[in-house]
């Protein structure tokens, strides 16, 4: 079982003069059922190497079990500074894909053609792919092999726009993700802020926020098992 993980390699909010990159939980929490599954995991970026962390999720009020664990976790430490960059990667060569979100993918995952097309492969491959939070936004431009937007027609959730503005950055962030995936034809759906809700529409699993990382993660390992 072979899972690849895409991360931004973007770092800055806008012009708010802020750090960003992707949100820790949402990456170490499926990272460690996916090697607890003993999956084989790449981590892929726009630029490879060590991609950008988001300085907020790092505090104390957004810590985790598996936060702190990744925090002395000199080998996975090592593994997320060895991203590979994405014009190396092929989805032929994976099961399935997973995107961790933090607001870095607003401005380079959304709009790079080759994780566009990086997306697109693995749908039109029925193998099974998996966006959280912010990375819902990884599917602005995704299309169907008609040249439909990916979402149109399709139960889909991401960041929702109250937790947008809860976050205080509505008018940094180039797009809403909601309003994005409902601008798309896509059949958005959201539980309570800040509350675990992930939507599965055949093989395209979405989670709303940082809580439903680890529920995504379960919900594409249990996908994975249902194809074996």
């Amino acid at each position: 079982m072979k899972i690849l993980i895409v991360l931004t390699s973007h770092d800055q909010l806008g012009n708010s003069g802020r750090k960003t990159g992707f949100w820790l939980e949402e990456f170490v929490a499926p990272y460690y059922l996916f090697k607890e599954a003993k999956a084989e995991i790449t981590l892929a970026s726009p630029k490879g190497g060590r991609p950008p962390l988001d300085p907020l999720s790092t505090q104390s009020e957004y810590q985790t079990d598996e936060t702190r664990r990744f925090e002395t976790d000199q080998e996975s430490l090592a593994v997320l500074g060895q991203s590979v960059p994405l014009s190396t990667i092929s989805a032929d060569d994976y099961d399935a894909v997973f995107y961790p979100g933090g607001h870095g993918v607003m401005w380079d995952l959304a709009e790079d053609r080759q994780s566009i097309k990086l997306i697109q492969d693995f749908v039109q491959a029925q193998k099974p792919t998996a966006l959280v939070c912010h990375a819902s936004g990884a599917l602005r431009h995704v299309k169907t092999a008609d040249g439909r937007p990916l979402v149109e027609g399709r139960q889909v959730t991401g960041f929702s726009n109250s937790e947008e503005e809860g976050a205080g950055l509505s008018d940094v962030v180039p797009f809403l993700v909601e309003d994005m995936l409902k601008t798309n034809g896509g059949i958005y759906s959201s539980g309570d802020d800040w509350s675990s809700h992930v939507v599965q529409d055949g093989l395209l699993i979405t989670g709303q926020n940082p809580e439903s990382s680890k529920a995504v993660a379960q919900a594409l390992l249990q996908t994975l098992s249902v194809q074996a």
